[in-house]
């Protein structure tokens, strides 16, 4: 297998990418060690610090371009709010326009080369997705009190089929976290594997250009997956937090 490899040149192992490593030392990963993980995590929030925070500190009327990038996340965010959830969600915003930024600018920055991608790990999307559940349940419950399970007993079904119906809206209604969290991860996760596949490719001088060019394609879909999967994850945020304050709806 070395030789056949050491011939190729196909020595790679694309899963590498997501490993966790301490940024200092080789150490164990315990749950208080600085990893590649938490570093690029960081990066992502002085990234949106950066870009609402510096870039519109000066509030101009004729606005910079980074005012203008800031304004049009801003206002993106907001309308989405405000029409999935109505009047009542808009208090939300805050929130949910976090959501959007931080998983925005985790996506693209794991686009850089040698980058890291923390949106790939399931322990991050899980926290994501399991944070959100949890919100909006509160909030339902807060907001709405029992009445809010009311969401799980369909009334306009014919008598003898609502208690089926409510078992099936309930487990489904557990299972939005752990559909909300995999679908974001296994989409990074297999956009980044495979370019670095056809990367390893570009090493046999044959087939180069080709591989060459299926990379730039395939780059340019995963830029277009970073900002589509960001927005996926906020707009289901969007639609949770309308059940969540307008269960009978």
């Amino acid at each position: 297998m070395t030789d056949v490899a050491a011939e190729t040149g196909l020595v790679f192992h694309p899963m590498d990418q997501f490993i966790v490593k301490p940024l200092f030392g080789d150490g164990p990963v315990m749950w208080y060690t600085p990893t590649n993980a938490t570093l690029w995590m960081l990066l992502a929030v002085l990234c949106v610090v950066a870009l609402f925070v510096l870039g519109t500190r000066g509030r101009a009327v004729i606005p910079t371009r980074l005012q203008s990038v800031a304004e049009v996340f801003y206002g993106f965010i907001y309308k989405m709010v405000e029409d999935v959830t109505g009047h009542d969600g808009v208090k939300y915003f805050p929130w949910i326009m976090t959501l959007f930024l931080f998983i925005f600018f985790s996506n693209m920055l794991a686009l850089i080369p040698t980058a890291f991608a923390p949106t790939s790990h399931i322990a991050v999307t899980a926290v994501l997705g399991f944070g959100v559940f949890i919100a909006v349940t509160v909030i339902g419950f807060v907001k709405n009190g029992a009445s809010f399970l009311g969401m799980f007993w369909m009334k306009e079904a014919p008598l003898f089929l609502r208690p089926v119906i409510a078992v099936i809206e309930v487990i489904s209604y557990f299972v939005r976290p752990v559909s909300h969290s995999i679908r974001l991860a296994g989409n990074i996760t297999a956009g980044h594997a495979v370019v670095k596949v056809f990367a390893a490719f570009a090493g046999i001088a044959l087939i180069a250009p080709v591989s060459i060019l299926a990379i730039t394609a395939i780059y340019a879909l995963e830029v277009l997956v970073a900002v589509i999967q960001a927005y996926v994850f906020t707009i289901l945020t969007c639609v949770y937090l309308k059940d969540a304050l307008h269960p009978a709806h």
